[in-house]
């Protein structure tokens, strides 16, 4: 069985992520900074995660398609395009 906070897919444990989605900030070269209403859209095939930091930067962050659907079923991201 898995242990609290992951889930297991296809013989494979995932890490279920309650804090939303974080991605590196080029302009302020930090990472795991936190995305502000992130959008997941289906470009050429890969999950792509945009959104803004707290001051406004634009950011986007790449995921696969298990960790894509995980946060929109725990609410911290709305589906775009291409669903």
């Amino acid at each position: 069985m898995p242990s609290q906070g992951f889930t297991l897919k296809k013989n494979k444990l995932i890490m279920a992520t309650t804090s939303g989605i974080t991605a590196y900030s080029v302009k302020t070269k930090t990472k795991n900074v936190p995305m502000v209403d992130p959008v997941i859209d289906i470009k050429s095939g890969r999950y792509i995660a945009t959104g803004t930091d707290g001051a406004g930067n634009k950011m986007a962050a790449i995921m696969g398609k298990a960790t894509a659907e995980e946060h929109i079923k725990n609410g911290n991201a709305k589906k775009g395009s291409g669903w």
